[in-house]
């Protein structure tokens, strides 16, 4: 699988940062500001003293002045934790170019975007056969480790998402932004999985990737169609009505990922691989506040 950023993309990337809704404690000061007051260079507010508190932190000005204690209160600088999951199953190898490849540029842009942010970035690569994880990385220079991880990857085995993010959770240490990349195409549905990444106190966002002819199967003809993950065999004749009831299950199961998860307020986006790639991420993404 290959995995190219050009230069003039990756400039580009360094002036974006990943959104996050929620509040994650961050294990070093990075260049991202959290919304709690710590200590560090820049003032914030005040707060009246408190017994216990940090005498060195009194303001004596305000002391003179007002005859009360106070305390000065600066904002804290935080890291966020960015875990990319990215489905590599074997239905991710389909159409043209291939799910999983267009798939694997996506999660290089946002772990570029991230480590120029100086958040920590993880990948991890899923299906029936296990995971396949790149630890926590920081800072832009990460990104050749990240883009060799990722062209290292082979489609296989049944998605088994539910028991992937079951693994995951397990071992995860940190919690943070969780960026699932999948077809969702799964036997086992996509409900328990996104469910549990929010009850495990991760913030879930899911992109979904199709193919072209996912979308708009070809008409006409006499086909056989073979399941890639359980070898499941099925012979159709592709005439408009059978393409009219493909495409309305096909809705039907976007729709319901899109009402589920904004039901819950995860962000969900959906790509198609022919799309410009450069404009999904500078546009799309944007446009859909996943990042800024």
């Amino acid at each position: 699988m290959k995995i190219e950023l050009t230069a003039p993309f990756m400039k580009k990337l360094e002036t974006l940062s990943v959104v996050s809704k929620k509040l994650f404690a961050g294990r070093m000061k990075g260049e991202r500001r959290s919304p709690r007051r710590g200590q560090s260079v820049e003032f914030a507010d005040f707060r009246d003293y408190s017994q216990g508190d940090d005498y060195r932190h009194i303001d004596w000005n305000a002391y003179a002045r007002l005859e009360g204690l106070f305390l000065k209160l600066f904002v804290e600088e935080e890291d966020l934790h960015i875990h990319i999951l990215l489905d590599r199953s074997k239905s991710m190898d389909f159409g043209s170019p291939g799910k999983l490849e267009f798939a694997g540029r996506t999660a290089a842009a946002l772990a570029y975007i991230g480590l120029a942010n100086l958040d920590r970035v993880s990948l991890t690569a899923f299906s029936e056969e296990g995971l396949q994880t790149l630890p926590f990385h920081h800072g832009k220079q990460n990104i050749f480790s990240v883009i060799e991880f990722l062209q290292r990857l082979r489609p296989g085995g049944p998605t088994a998402l539910t028991r992937s993010i079951d693994a995951f959770v397990q071992q995860a240490r940190h919690k943070g932004i969780v960026v699932l990349i999948s077809d969702f195409l799964c036997e086992d549905g996509f409900q328990p999985a996104l469910t549990r990444l929010r009850y495990s106190k991760f913030e879930p966002i899911a992109l979904q990737v199709l193919a072209p002819d996912e979308v708009s199967p070809p008409l006409g003809g006499d086909w056989s169609f073979l399941d890639s993950e359980t070898g499941s065999k099925v012979d159709l004749s592709l005439g408009p009505r059978a393409v009219t009831l493909y495409k309305q299950r096909l809705k039907a199961h976007c729709d319901e990922l899109d009402q589920f998860c904004r039901s819950r307020d995860i962000a969900v986006l959906r790509a198609v691989t022919d799309q410009d790639f450069e404009e999904l991420i500078l546009r799309y993404f944007r446009a859909a506040a996943l990042i800024a």
